[in-house]
């Protein structure tokens, strides 16, 4: 073993060069607010463990109507299985291209882009008694109609147990015993979550850059999320039932058609400035589908 006099001379050595080594990375960045912004971060990212901690929760309420009237039209145009849901993801991943340091997921301490805008949706597999996630990537660069296109084929794959990813997981975790099971997510967490490496079939960050769950279904307004630690997904909304609700519009009270969003965001990744940003993209898009394409 080293002497004490060793060992504290090896030690000064090695923090000298992690200092080194970070100095020279905010040195990189290409102005002061850049270098300022990668400092909180960074403080972030040791203050908060991911994602119990550190959660920023918010619901926007979205007029139903002109998104209603959009589906309508293009189901009119001949297009199959076009919903509410569906206009939201792809206006969601439109939308985050504002906020492209959101796009992320932390790793040890640092933050890892992702390599592409991806929106996962939550699938109803079981009548209720079970969910699987269904990732489309290179969400941005879809249609709604180009969207619920490939959410039919991922649901319909999960439904008739044809995805292997998800077979193979499931029948993992059947086998694993219980006591095993913490320090396996463990694990999972940072290959699949963090490294973004596919495991036991599962593809790389398999709830993407934002996952939705629609629980209209449900008959519910409104629920918040509970981000799922292994997967390190940045952005989880809730897509609740359409009601009508009395608005005051022009100083007078109408009866409206709204749904709630609810989104629980990682405050690690985005402050309230971006989460404003982002919600402004989303609301105009939504107000707007036709900009979402035809």
């Amino acid at each position: 073993m080293p002497s004490p006099r060793r060992a504290a001379l090896l030690a000064s050595l090695a923090t000298g060069a992690m200092v080194a080594r970070e100095a020279r990375r905010t040195a990189s960045y290409p102005d002061q607010a850049a270098r300022a912004a990668a400092v909180r971060r960074k403080v972030a990212v040791a203050t908060w463990r991911a994602p119990t901690e550190g959660r920023l929760l918010t619901r926007l309420i979205i007029d139903a109507a002109p998104i209603q009237r959009y589906v309508d039209t293009q189901r009119a145009a001949g297009v199959k299985g076009l919903t509410i849901m569906h206009v939201v993801g792809c206006a969601a991943a439109h939308a985050v291209r504002v906020i492209p340091q959101g796009n992320a997921r932390v790793l040890g301490n640092r933050i890892v882009p992702f390599e592409d805008i991806s929106i996962g949706y939550a699938v109803d597999i079981g009548q209720g008694t079970d969910l699987a996630p269904c990732k489309i990537t290179n969400a941005d660069q879809l249609t709604p109609a180009e969207m619920a296109t490939a959410v039919w084929k991922g649901v319909k794959a999960l439904r008739e147990g044809d995805d292997p990813g998800f077979n193979t997981s499931t029948k993992v975790a059947a086998y694993v015993p219980g006591f095993l099971m913490k320090p396996m997510m463990m694990a999972t967490s940072v290959l699949l979550g963090g490294l973004g490496l596919p495991v036991l079939g599962q593809k790389a960050n398999p709830l993407g850059s934002v996952f939705i769950s629609n629980v209209a279904p449900l008959q519910v307004e409104e629920v918040f999320l509970a981000p799922l630690p292994f997967a390190r997904t940045p952005v989880y909304i809730s897509l609740g039932i359409v009601t009508d609700r009395a608005v005051v519009r022009e100083g007078k009270v109408v009866v409206v058609s709204q749904f709630t969003l609810c989104l629980t965001g990682d405050h690690r990744l985005v402050d309230g400035v971006q989460c404003a940003l982002f919600f402004e993209a989303l609301k105009r898009l939504l107000a707007d589908p036709d900009a979402l394409g035809r």
